[in-house]
C-alpha cells in the first residue's frame, strides 16, 4: 500500500484483466492512457481572467460549510484532493515552489488508472506536429496554453527526469522504453517525497469548505487549507477511484457540472447470433471509419454486444452526439482505405469465374473471413455477385450504432465542470482557493497520448494558477 513517504516502495496493482494485444483495442486501456495499438513498438523499444465577486450557496446535505472569500492566513497547508496524473503534477510543481502539500486520495494506493495503463505500454503522449496535436481536444483551444508551457517534449524530458527515457513508435504515439507505469510512478512519488508532499490515502472528501471533511479508516478528519486543488477524475473504471461522487458537492455549492457521460468508449450494434459467435473478440485492421463527415483510420475489434478499438474512440464524441440527437448513428466503413473502389472492381472482375464471393474477397482483395462477415451484416442480405457493387459495400459498408457502452466501461468521461465556471486559473469564479484539473472538467480528447498529456499539462496548469493566486492574497 502507498502511503506518506512510501515513493519507493514497490507498487501494488489492482486485480483486472490482462492487458493483452486484443485488449489494447477494448476498453482495458485506463482512462487517461492507454494501451498500444502499434504493433512495431515494442520492438522499436528492444532496440533503442480576473475573478469575480464570491458567490456562496449553502452546501446541501448534512455538512454545511460556507466557504470564505479568502482562505485563512493562518494555515500554511495547500490541500490537493485526487491523486491522479493531474493531482500529483499539481503537487509536483507546488511542491518545487516551497509550498506545503498534502493530497488526499480516496482509494489505498495513488494513480491506478495510471497503472492499469501501464500493463498495455502506457501510451504517455504523441509526436505529431503541435497544430494537429492540439486538435484533438475538445472544446478547441481550451488546453492550448496548458501544454504550450508543458508540451510532448517536456513531458517526455520529465520522464527522462525520473528514470523512464521514451521512444516514438511507428504510429507516432510515445512510450517509455521499459513499457511499464510502475518505475515512472515510483521515480515520481520518490521526487515528491523529496519535495516534502505528503499523501494521505483513504481519505474520501464527504463535504467542501473554508474546511475539507474526509471519511478515513480511523473516522471523520477536518483540514483548513489556504487553497484546494480538486483532481477528482470523471466517473469512467470507478473501481479505480473515479466514481463521479463529487457532483453532488460541487452542485451544492451552485457550481454548473455538465452531466457525465461516457468517452473513448465502444458502442453497441445488433449483431445477428452467428456473427456475434463466429467473430466476437476479432480484429478488424487497417480500416477507415467514417461519420457525420469526420474519418479515422486504425484499427477496431468486433464484441459480444458491438464495435470499439482506437478507430472507434477517436469518433466516439461524433458518434455519441448523433445517438443523442437521431437515436442512432451511422457508422460507414472502408475495409480497404489503401484501395479505390475502381481498383477493388477490377480485383473482383479478375476472379476465377467458379469462386465464392468468400473466395473472391480472400484472394482478390484480401479480405479476412470477419471482414467478409461484417459486409453481410452490413448488408442485411447475400452479398452482391457484381464486382462494382461489391466493390462499392468493401468501401462504405454501414453499421447502425445504437447506444454508447456504460460509463463504467469508458476509459475516459466527457462532462464535467463547466469551463466557463473557471477564470484563467482554474480557480472556481465564484470561490476564490478553489482551483480544478483533469478529467472533471468538462474537455476530452481520443486515445493516443492526448489524455495523459492533457492532465499532467493541466494539473501544472492549475498549480501555476494557485501560485499566482496565493501570491497575491496570502502571500
Amino acid at each position: 500500500m502507498l502511503g506518506p513517504g512510501s515513493g519507493s516502495a514497490a507498487l501494488p496493482l489492482p486485480a483486472t484483466g490482462r492487458c493483452s494485444r486484443s485488449a489494447a483495442l477494448s476498453r482495458a486501456h485506463a482512462a487517461k492512457g492507454e494501451c498500444d495499438p502499434d504493433p512495431s513498438a515494442k520492438l522499436a523499444a528492444k532496440r533503442l481572467g480576473p475573478s469575480l465577486p464570491a458567490v456562496t450557496p449553502p452546501l446541501t446535505g448534512p455538512a454545511r460549510l460556507p466557504l470564505s472569500r479568502q482562505m485563512p492566513q493562518d494555515r500554511d497547508e495547500i490541500a490537493i484532493v485526487g491523486g491522479g496524473p493531474a493531482g500529483l503534477a499539481a503537487a509536483e510543481v507546488l511542491g518545487e515552489a516551497g509550498r506545503a502539500v498534502t493530497v488526499y486520495e480516496r482509494m489505498p494506493s495513488v494513480a491506478r488508472k495510471l497503472l492499469i495503463a501501464g500493463r498495455g505500454g502506457l501510451n504517455i503522449t504523441h509526436s505529431e506536429a503541435r497544430s494537429d496535436f492540439l486538435a484533438r481536444y475538445h472544446p478547441p483551444g481550451y488546453l492550448d496554453a496548458a501544454v504550450a508551457a508543458f508540451p510532448p517534449e517536456a513531458l517526455r524530458d520529465w520522464c527522462a527526469d525520473l528514470g523512464e527515457p521514451t521512444f516514438v513508435g511507428s504510429s507516432g504515439r510515445v512510450f517509455p522504453r521499459s513499457f511499464k507505469a510502475s518505475p515512472l510512478l515510483r521515480g515520481w512519488l520518490a521526487r515528491l517525497d523529496r519535495l516534502g508532499v505528503r499523501i494521505r490515502t483513504q481519505h474520501r472528501l464527504t463535504a467542501l469548505g473554508a474546511v475539507l471533511r474526509f471519511e478515513t479508516p480511523d473516522g471523520s478528519r477536518e483540514v483548513r487549507p489556504r487553497a484546494t486543488l480538486l483532481a477528482l477524475g470523471g466517473a469512467s473504471w470507478p473501481r479505480l477511484g473515479s466514481d463521479g461522487r463529487w457532483v453532488p458537492l460541487l452542485e451544492g455549492l451552485g457550481v454548473a457540472v455538465a452531466p457525465l457521460r461516457p468517452a473513448n468508449v465502444g458502442f453497441a450494434v445488433a449483431w445477428s447470433d452467428l456473427f456475434r459467435q463466429r467473430f466476437a473478440g476479432a480484429p478488424l485492421k487497417r480500416i477507415a471509419l467514417a461519420c457525420d463527415g469526420a474519418t479515422v483510420r486504425g484499427e477496431a475489434v468486433i464484441t459480444q454486444d458491438g464495435l470499439e478499438g482506437g478507430a472507434v474512440y477517436a469518433l466516439s464524441r461524433i458518434l455519441r452526439e448523433a445517438i443523442a440527437a437521431r437515436g442512432s448513428a451511422e457508422l460507414v466503413l472502408d475495409l480497404r482505405p489503401d484501395l479505390t473502389r475502381d481498383a477493388l472492381a477490377r480485383r473482383l472482375s479478375g476472379a476465377r469465374p467458379g469462386d465464392s464471393v468468400a473466395t473472391r474477397l480472400r484472394k482478390a482483395v484480401g479480405l479476412p473471413p470477419v471482414a467478409a462477415g461484417l459486409l453481410r451484416e452490413a448488408a442485411g442480405a447475400a452479398l452482391p455477385a457484381d464486382p462494382g457493387a461489391l466493390a462499392g459495400l468493401i468501401k462504405a459498408a454501414p453499421l447502425t450504432l445504437i447506444a454508447p457502452a456504460p460509463i463504467e466501461r469508458a476509459i475516459s468521461t466527457a462532462g464535467g465542470v463547466r469551463l466557463d465556471a473557471l477564470d484563467g486559473r482554474s480557480m472556481l469564479r465564484t470561490h476564490p482557493g478553489l482551483f480544478l484539473a483533469g478529467e472533471m472538467l468538462d474537455w476530452e480528447a481520443p486515445t493516443g497520448g492526448y489524455l495523459l498529456q492533457g492532465s499532467i499539462a493541466g494539473g501544472r496548469a492549475a498549480a501555476a494558477g494557485m501560485l499566482d493566486w496565493l501570491a497575491e492574497t496570502v502571500g
